[in-house]
């Protein structure tokens, strides 16, 4: 008997990584799941009926290397090399520049979002390269495709990843392993819940989840989830920087790290 295929999970303690869990979970994967929140995906995990040899906890700070590596080495060797690697954990945090503080904040943003997504697939794709299958999953946003007042350091970094994963998919091209890319626009998930913002389109997670689960499936290279939010990102990417501009004059920026709303 074949056994179930595995999927890897950054930042499965909530939000999108916790909906992306239970989407893969009903779908009869076995779960690799990442946080540093260990009670709460377990507690997750009982809630649901998820038994207990469905799944393995990994605790790990993404935004150490060392520490989402060992989380990686530890789940070949006890579950094996994954089918999906799905690098979801992240942070957004509102900067101005102006404040010496949040230059900190920003290295905190870059050091999540960015070196710890490919500290994410680094484990996984020599042997994945070696055994001709498999996908990494890299998660963007929207907010990558134009800069937005008071994100600087969210828009920059997804920005970061959405090109990152461009060259990454390019490098293993020929070698059978994918490299898909997930823009999701609006969720409604603890990140996004204090934004002094309209949010239009937003999503439930496990909307989300269910739409990203048949993107990765089909190995779709890039997809805006939901589609709405990709047509307009293509739109805002078509305006003149003069209009793009006027059009985002005295929206509220995203609060900045203790502010609240």
């Amino acid at each position: 008997m074949q056994e179930r295929p595995l999927a890897f999970i950054t930042g499965a303690s909530s939000g999108i990584g916790q909906a992306l869990a239970g989407r893969y979970h009903r779908a009869g994967w076995r779960l690799a799941l990442v946080a540093r929140r260990e009670p709460e995906i377990r507690s997750w995990a009982n809630t649901h009926g998820i038994s207990a040899d469905s799944y393995e906890i990994y605790g790990a700070d993404v935004s150490q290397p060392n520490s989402i590596i060992a989380a990686g080495q530890a789940c070949l060797a006890r579950q094996g090399l994954p089918d999906v690697v799905i690098a979801n954990a992240g942070i957004s945090i509102g900067m101005d520049t102006a404040e010496r503080s949040d230059l900190d904040v920003m290295a905190r943003v870059f050091a999540t979002n960015n070196l710890g997504l490919a500290a994410t697939f680094h484990p996984f794709v020599t042997a994945m390269v070696q055994r001709g299958t498999g996908r990494l999953v890299g998660v963007g946003s929207v907010a990558g495709i134009r800069g937005l007042p008071g994100h600087g350091a969210y828009c920059a970094s997804k920005a970061a990843v959405i090109s990152y994963c461009e060259s990454l998919r390019g490098e293993l091209r020929a070698s059978g392993v994918r490299v898909v890319t997930i823009c999701p626009g609006y969720v409604d998930t603890p990140l996004t819940r204090e934004n002094r913002y309209s949010m239009p389109f937003r999503l439930r997670p496990e909307e989300f989840a269910d739409k990203a689960f048949k993107v990765i499936e089909s190995g779709t290279s890039y997809r805006v989830i939901p589609w709405q939010m990709g047509v307009a990102a293509k739109l805002l990417r078509l305006l003149p920087n003069a209009w793009f501009d006027r059009l985002l004059q005295g929206r509220p920026r995203k609060h900045r790290q203790g502010q609240g709303r």
